[in-house]
């Protein structure tokens, strides 16, 4: 262990860094796995571009509307109950998938069910980073918060578990796994101090900040940007590159492994430099290479390469602004994560759908791609305007923790070391 992460690893309570890791991760999975599916539903019904987006787009809206509600209950009943309760829903949800999807309609009937499975995000990274002093926030949410890598999962098993048992059968499968993230939950993970009980309206409040709309409005693009676009790449390499449908799901992993992997490192990165200054760089690279992504339609190499590059800025910038949230609201960080999680999700829901109705009205799915990247200039726009505030009241320059402020004052009311004794 190197001397360097021994110091993060002692501040806070590591097994449950790990559960939260390991229940983000497969709710992750089950959330995009009819994105992963899509090919195979799209033949099996001979669905249109617009219908394929609305199928695609289902599961993200509706896991995007669950989010609030569950981060909500999580600081009456706990985190880790809240977690509990949550995945054993979704194993009920799978089991529906299993025994009783069999037309397009009830594919989009259990769009709505996996939503269940989306709605783990800011209870899952409130969890792995509650033990944590605000000096090391930015890592903790970023491992935590490291579990969209359930994309990867689902990309790379979901296919070929279709090819050979059917895709109805992988919703059976996918139940019976999420039995070791609820194991890991139910041994390893202990409730962190940082919870406060307030009224209902003190747990709301971040509804009616203007602070909580920016950030909302920003993960539009760095988390709506990975979810929707990682849903909806198994569609657009099978129909533009005509790649076989597990080759689609390994083309997809590449790109998603790749913003699963720099999420840790945006919020690393954002403790040292500031979640202002990277996410400015960040958003800055999404912009240039999502046109980029529209017209280089015609390699399928160089296509896979800046889909890596455009996901590496994303999930970079997710870390970005999760080291944010807990600076600005220290002690209701699952709630307002949930919120900007919330909104973000619904952002996510646009791109499979711009993407299927320019193919499908347009002839290319270049308008998609434009379209989203004019959503990440208004921004950047945006976050160079409001950081100017954030800096004057509630950060550092560049975004980095107040060593007063955002360190003092949670760590003198909350003793992490005799919490995990």
């Amino acid at each position: 262990m190197s001397s360097r992460s021994s110091p993060f690893l002692k501040a806070g309570h590591w097994p449950t860094l790990l559960a939260a890791f390991l229940y983000f991760d497969f709710t992750f999975a089950v959330w995009v796995l009819n994105g992963a599916m899509a090919p195979f539903i799209s033949e099996s019904y001979s669905l249109d571009a617009a219908s394929k987006g609305f199928m695609i787009s289902l599961p993200i809206l509706s896991g995007a509307l669950m989010r609030f509600p569950l981060g909500l209950l999580s600081q009456y009943i706990g985190r880790k109950s809240a977690a509990m309760v949550e995945m054993s829903l979704i194993v009920v949800a799978l089991l529906y998938g299993f025994f009783f999807v069999d037309s397009y309609d009830r594919v989009l009937a259990m769009g709505v069910l996996l939503g269940i499975a989306g709605a783990s995000f800011g209870v899952a990274l409130s969890l792995g980073s509650g033990w944590y002093p605000p000096r090391y926030k930015g890592l903790a949410m970023g491992i935590a918060g490291a579990g969209n890598s359930g994309t990867v999962l689902a990309v790379l098993f979901a296919p070929p578990l279709a090819v050979a048992y059917g895709w109805q059968a992988v919703y059976g499968i996918a139940a019976a796994t999420m039995v070791l993230p609820m194991i890991v939950m139910l041994v390893c993970a202990k409730e962190p101090p940082d919870r406060e009980h307030q009224t209902l309206r003190g747990h709301l409040s971040c509804l009616w900040e203007k602070d909580g709309w920016a950030f909302s409005l920003i993960y539009i693009v760095t988390f709506g940007g990975f979810v929707g676009l990682s849903s909806f790449l198994p569609t657009y390499f099978h129909d533009q590159f005509h790649v076989t449908k597990v080759q689609a799901g390994q083309l997809t992993m590449l790109a998603a492994l790749m913003g699963s992997a720099t999420r840790a490192l945006g919020g690393y990165v954002s403790d040292r430099v500031g979640g202002v200054t990277t996410l400015t760089g960040v958003l800055a690279l999404v912009i240039g290479s999502l046109v980029l992504c529209g017209l280089a339609g015609g390699s399928l190499v160089l296509t896979t390469l800046l889909f890596m590059l455009c996901f590496a800025a994303l999930g970079a910038g997710n870390g970005a602004l999760f080291q944010l949230v807990p600076l600005r609201w220290p002690l209701t960080t699952a709630v307002a994560g949930s919120m900007i999680g919330e909104i973000g999700a619904l952002g996510g829901g646009f791109i499979p759908n711009a993407m299927g109705l320019s193919k499908q009205y347009g002839g290319s799915y270049l308008g998609g791609f434009l379209a989203f990247a004019l959503l990440a200039v208004a921004m950047l726009a945006m976050l160079r305007i409001v950081q100017i505030r954030w800096t004057r009241t509630w950060a550092e320059r560049g975004g980095r923790a107040r060593p007063v402020v955002a360190e003092a004052e949670p760590e003198s009311s909350i003793d992490f070391s005799a919490a995990k004794a």
